[in-house]
């Protein structure tokens, strides 16, 4: 290669640099003035942000405040709660022993009853029912001593019972 055509291609090669160069001032001045339309826009509207910023601060402190208080009632009620639950689970319990003594002093009184109840049917059979039964017996060995004594003779085969006509 000859220097004039190596002098040349370096000469097209800035010239294009140049250009490339100027194209990017250009747009840098084109962001610039964009940058500045965009300031001119929001510069109005940072008192209303800082506002805004400083109402969402103290929303937020206040919301915590709540949220503090709530979580402590909350600790409150659930340590009530438990207490509560462990005296009617004390209450429970108690109730339930009271209740299973009661039943077994129940028991003792119905079998009690039972067995006074056995022992007074046992007395009324033995003591009432036995001598009206023997006596029953005796008055009518007697009934049947008179009747046999009343008719005198042997009964005739006419008076015979099914029974006895069986062996005549």
């Amino acid at each position: 290669m000859d220097q004039m055509t190596l002098l040349y291609i370096m000469a097209a090669f800035v010239l294009i640099s140049a250009i490339a160069l100027c194209i990017q001032a250009g747009f840098l001045f084109g962001i610039y003035r964009a940058t500045q339309a965009m300031q001119q826009k929001v510069t109005p509207m940072i008192p209303k942000v800082e506002g805004l910023i400083a109402a969402a601060t103290t929303t937020v402190d206040s919301s915590r405040r709540q949220i503090i208080e709530i979580t402590t009632k909350a600790n409150e009620i659930m340590d009530s709660t438990k207490r509560q639950i462990s005296k009617v689970e004390d209450v429970v319990s108690d109730a339930s022993s009271r209740a299973k003594v009661q039943m077994e002093r129940v028991e003792m009184v119905l079998d009690d009853t039972m067995s006074r109840a056995h022992e007074t049917v046992a007395t009324v059979h033995n003591g009432i029912m036995r001598p009206i039964r023997e006596i029953n017996g005796i008055a009518l060995g007697i009934k049947t001593a008179f009747s046999h004594m009343a008719r005198g003779a042997r009964p005739s085969v006419a008076q015979a019972t099914s029974d006895e006509e069986m062996f005549i």
